[in-house]
């Protein structure tokens, strides 16, 4: 990749999808590239991930409303 740097303009770059999509490769390369600070969301003190993973229907607005809970703070 060429030294290219974005925009002094931009703040803020979240990145949004599904389970394995490969958010956190591409934020990590973002990060690398531009030389930012990378900020990930935390999986080991969440206290719903591994209920959501057993059963997901059960579990899974609990973990969106701690995600969204997290992002807010």
């Amino acid at each position: 990749m060429a030294d290219h740097q974005p925009p002094a303009t931009i703040k803020h770059v979240a990145i949004a999808g599904n389970i394995g999509a490969g958010k956190t490769t591409l934020t990590q390369l973002l990060a690398k590239h531009y030389n930012w600070e990378a900020q990930l969301e935390d999986v080991v003190d969440n206290p719903y991930l591994d209920d959501f993973y057993n059963q997901m229907e059960r579990w899974s607005f609990n973990l969106q409303v701690y995600f969204l809970n997290s992002r807010f703070r």
